[in-house]
């Protein structure tokens, strides 16, 4: 299902900034030789990223869902000179091609890539966050809300991509165990009252939340 015409799409990629050699390269190797291409975050959703984190110039960051390294290489653009970028990527075999692309980057002693189970590693880290980018298994999306907001700082921000999943969150009763718990994760976020919530509706839907 195609949310956004074309048309508006290639409007955005053509007026937005060219990303660096470095995500092209990424983006080119993942288009390539990845079976599942389409989980790139790509330049207008990975401009985004590298804005917002400039904005709020984060010194912890936490991404869930690793893939081939393009999200990571964008949000760690605006870490503090002491800030860490700690990223978190379930299949080994991905993790490696984005580590890779991490050790071409001026930003690679910056960012801490690790290969596991995000639940187990999470509590492991012992870290406050400024930013949060949730993009990993959407029936995960759930405990790893829960896990991290008790260890965002006030007024820090948590990012969850997919929020749209495709279009099939707007059916009543979706199919599919990702597009239901997608579903069930933007209903239980749009109860909460700690936290502030806005809909960006880039891509495949990005949630924006600010903890309160």
């Amino acid at each position: 299902m195609e949310l956004l015409p074309l048309e508006l799409e290639q409007f955005a990629v053509n007026f937005s900034t060219t990303p660096d050699p470095l995500r092209q390269e990424v983006e080119a190797y993942t288009q390539k030789n990845h079976a599942e291409p389409h989980m790139l975050s790509g330049p207008v959703q990975g401009k985004l990223l590298e804005m917002i984190s400039h904005m709020i110039r984060p010194r912890r960051i936490l991404e869930i869902g690793t893939f081939t390294g393009y999200s990571g290489l964008s949000l760690a653009e605006g870490l503090t000179n002491d800030g860490e970028l700690h990223t978190i990527e379930f299949r080994a075999e991905t993790a490696a091609i984005a580590d890779r692309f991490f050790r071409k980057s001026t930003c690679f002693s910056k960012i801490k890539l690790h290969v596991g189970n995000a639940l187990d590693i999470i509590p492991s880290l012992n870290e406050t966050w400024d930013l949060v980018f949730i993009d990993a298994d959407k029936p995960g999306y759930m405990d790893y809300f829960k896990l991290v907001l008790p260890s965002v700082r006030k007024n820090g921000f948590i990012l969850a991509d997919n929020i749209f999943f495709h279009g099939q969150v707007f059916d009543e009763n979706p199919k599919g165990k990702s597009a239901k718990a997608i579903k069930a994760f933007n209903d239980f976020v749009h109860q909460r009252e700690d936290i502030d919530k806005l809909v960006l509706t880039i891509r495949d839907g990005l949630y924006l939340l600010r903890k309160l």
